[in-house]
């Protein structure tokens, strides 16, 4: 990763640590190095307000007078699951039936990291969507903020409709 001054260059890591109350986090390159700061609002202009912890990313980096640091995030893959903590409402569903929901638009009623879990409303329709933590790591998110615009696959589970995959409202359009 050797950049002249000015110069961005394309990296691939994994998301060491992103804590939205901070506002910032650290990615770790494949290639090694420096870890590379990751800045809160430079997540924001993909369209995300949080990631999760192991997150792989494709980003675009600065080196600065105070190290290097990711100036846009191109790509975010969800970390890597053993699916040993299979959520127990999915468990009965059809593989078919998951592939084939689609991506509806959604914001978020509330969502309580700690508690894990929270809710979306669909536009046009009164029910909420139950969101679960796990869920929302294996789409590759950390937490929620209320308002925050989501497109996500819902299904109908055991307690009612619930959210089987969580994307940002811009990362979702590129799909």
């Amino acid at each position: 990763m050797r950049q002249q001054e000015n110069e961005t260059t394309k990296v691939v890591g994994k998301v060491k640590w992103f804590d939205p109350v901070k506002g910032f986090g650290f990615v770790v390159a494949n290639e090694g190095g420096p870890d590379i700061l990751l800045h809160a609002n430079v997540l924001r202009n993909f369209g995300q307000s949080s990631v999760s912890d192991g997150a792989r990313v494709e980003i675009e980096t600065l080196k600065t007078d105070r190290g290097v640091q990711a100036t846009q995030v191109l790509k975010i893959e969800p970390p890597e699951s053993d699916d040993s903590a299979a959520l127990a409402d999915f468990e009965d569903l059809d593989p078919a039936i998951i592939a084939n929901a689609p991506l509806e638009p959604a914001r978020v009623k509330w969502f309580d990291k700690a508690k894990g879990f929270g809710f979306a409303n669909v536009f046009a329709k009164p029910e909420d969507v139950f969101i679960h933590i796990e869920v929302l790591r294996r789409s590759g998110l950390a937490d929620l903020q209320p308002g925050e615009a989501l497109a996500i696959r819902i299904v109908d589970g055991k307690r009612g409709r619930m959210a089987m995959e969580v994307n940002a409202w811009e990362a979702a359009l590129e799909r």
